[in-house]
């Protein structure tokens, strides 16, 4: 996802002097050729995230088009009074970008696990919020936010992650997709979680059991004309994130389909309110918190 997203920017701005790259203490292949080849549009920060987002808002008032790179778990949490004040405060044109979203950074421990800045971003008034599930998604939303005015925030998995979209896909406008349909029961579904439900839904499919799924990767703002249409479509709904439970896509959805007048079953699934401090890969982090596939399998199924 970040290579994939760099090296369409990189395109970007090459043909555009106003863009410019700012990076904290993180390396990256893709980041090279940026350094190297248009020095005068990147800035090494060094560790000083909060400083990175002064320096972004600073660009951005001199008419500058800016982007920010850091880990995620550093982005929202770090740097949140700066986020408020230097960027949603003014509107300023500039896209912060966080990889290592949920989980990714598995061994470094609670310190590195980014689960709470899908409710903490959200809260954030005039910002997007942007939630990746694959590489080709990743090189689109450099356009995407190049084009778009405005804070945004980007999350991005550290994994690669299997394709869900083609090459060549770039109409991602609407916000949210629908990868596959059911009416009986959708799965919405955000980031590295997409994959997720769509092995989910090849298990309930032995049982008998038809799932849709929905790629809801524009957290903010809610393209909510196509959100009321998937919901409508649907029997029951079950989100699903690798974010906390508390203020993720699973409490925005409620909150819509509340707002709608939609009394429809909905069952959310993501990171309950702890940290885990037991250390292991990915799949053993999720299996402590119900998330891998066997037991979010098992939920649905008595859940039905």
């Amino acid at each position: 996802m970040r290579d994939a997203f760099l090296d369409q920017l990189y395109d970007i701005a090459k043909e555009d002097k106003r863009v410019v790259l700012l990076s904290d203490d993180f390396g990256a292949p893709s980041l090279d050729k940026f350094r190297a080849d248009l020095s005068g549009q990147f800035v090494h920060i060094g560790i000083a995230e909060q400083n990175m987002i002064n320096v972004a808002g600073g660009l951005a008032l001199a008419g500058k088009i800016v982007y920010t790179y850091a880990i995620a778990p550093f982005v929202p949490l770090r740097c949140l009074e700066q986020l408020k004040v230097n960027l949603c405060f003014k509107d300023l044109h500039i896209t912060c970008v966080g990889v290592g979203a949920g989980f990714s950074y598995e061994l470094s421990g609670p310190t590195h696990h980014t689960t709470e800045d899908i409710a903490i971003m959200n809260a954030m008034p005039s910002i997007t919020v942007l939630s990746c599930s694959d590489s080709v998604m990743a090189a689109a939303l450099a356009g995407l936010t190049y084009e778009t005015p405005g804070p945004k925030y980007v999350r991005f998995d550290r994994e690669a992650i299997p394709p869900i979209y083609r090459e060549g896909d770039n109409d991602f406008l609407e916000g949210l997709t629908v990868l596959r349909e059911s009416p009986d029961l959708t799965i919405i579904a955000t980031g590295i979680m997409v994959n997720q439900a769509f092995k989910v839904a090849a298990e309930l499919a032995k049982q008998g059991i038809e799932v849709g799924v929905v790629d809801f990767f524009r957290i903010k703002p809610i393209n909510e004309k196509l959100l009321l249409q998937v919901t409508q479509q649907s029997k029951r709904i079950v989100t699903l994130e690798e974010a906390s439970i508390n203020g993720g896509i699973g409490s925005i959805v409620a909150g819509f389909l509340a707002d709608n007048g939609q009394a429809l079953p909905l069952k959310r699934l993501g990171i309950p309110d702890q940290y885990y401090h037991k250390y292991g890969d990915r799949e053993y982090l999720r299996s402590l918190c119900s998330l891998d596939v066997p037991s979010i399998t098992k939920t649905i199924r008595e859940w039905l």
